[in-house]
């Protein structure tokens, strides 16, 4: 009996020791970028830089591509659409930052998740490794070089608040994004006040967010059959954030940076001022204010608004 009450009390302390030794979640502070596919990389290099009033950069990640900056430390990333057969999907992956990749990609292997090898380094010096969500969108989480690009302020807007991308599932997608990676919710809506068609998610350790954009089927993957490009385009999105829409319209406007554009200043259903633009291969760029003027439909905010 003795023998065997101390195999159980050894045992007990062992899984005590791997609980205590699993790694903890690294931050995750805010969005990296959104990385899309360009027909006529040319077309969105004039929508990103003058229309948008982004700086254009190197990437270290692929050659062939570009980032298009905003801050030292946000950008869109813009590459060549891949070989074979043509196809109207536009994203590539959503990214997030991190202030330690190798510990993020510790984590994530701890709970199950697949991870790479080993974490990328690029000629910059920052760091990066991508996984697939539960429905196969890809993620990408950086951890910025030591010595951002100096970027100047744009004063259309420096700071994207948030992206958001194509999902089935809500409750497959939450068992990864709050409950591996401790996204925290902030607010949801549809187009009518019962639906919940817009789910927001703000990251761990900051206020920018991820917008779930859910179609039907549940059991479906990335863009449904049939779906046309330009509906894609809508979905997969990023969003600027700007102190007054309607100045931010002014500023485009004066400086002849609407250029086949067709949306106007309005009040969304999250009772926020914002305006849509089109890049060149469809790809939704939201200008949104930081705070709701009045009560929004369907779910008040649950978390901090971002700032300025």
């Amino acid at each position: 009996m003795k023998r065997a009450m101390a195999f159980a009390l050894m045992m007990l302390a062992g899984c005590g020791h791997a609980h205590a030794a699993a790694p903890a979640r690294p931050p995750i502070v805010s969005v990296s970028h959104l990385a899309v596919y360009a027909a006529d990389p040319a077309k969105s290099e004039a929508f990103y830089v003058h229309d948008l009033g982004g700086v254009k950069g190197p990437n270290p990640e692929n050659p062939n591509g570009a980032r298009y900056y905003f801050s030292p430390m946000q950008f869109i990333e813009v590459l060549p659409l891949p070989p074979g057969a043509p196809s109207t999907n536009r994203l590539d992956h959503a990214a997030f930052n991190t202030p330690d990749a190798e510990a993020l990609r510790t984590y994530l292997a701890s709970r199950g998740v697949a991870v790479p090898a080993r974490v990328e380094t690029g000629n910059d010096g920052g760091r990066w490794f991508d996984i697939v969500d539960p429905e196969g969108v890809k993620l990408q989480f950086t951890q910025p070089p030591a010595t951002p690009p100096a970027i100047l302020v744009n004063p259309l807007s420096s700071r994207i608040i948030h992206v958001g991308f194509i999902i089935h599932d809500r409750a497959r997608q939450d068992a990864f994004y709050r409950q591996i990676l401790g996204f925290r919710p902030y607010w949801f809506g549809g187009m009518t006040d019962d639906a919940q068609s817009w789910v927001s998610l703000q990251v761990p350790d900051g206020t920018d967010w991820l917008e779930y954009m859910i179609v039907s089927p549940p059991e479906g993957r990335g863009a449904p059959p049939g779906m046309s490009q330009a509906t894609q385009g809508v979905l997969d999105h990023f969003s600027l954030g700007v102190e007054d829409t309607r100045l931010a319209y002014t500023l485009l406007w004066n400086g002849d940076r609407l250029a086949g554009q067709d949306g106007l200043p309005k009040i969304g259903r999250d009772a926020k001022w914002q305006l849509n633009l089109l890049d060149p291969d469809g790809t939704r760029a939201e200008l949104m204010e930081f705070h709701a003027v009045g009560k929004p439909c369907c779910s008040p905010f649950t978390a901090t608004d971002p700032q300025y």
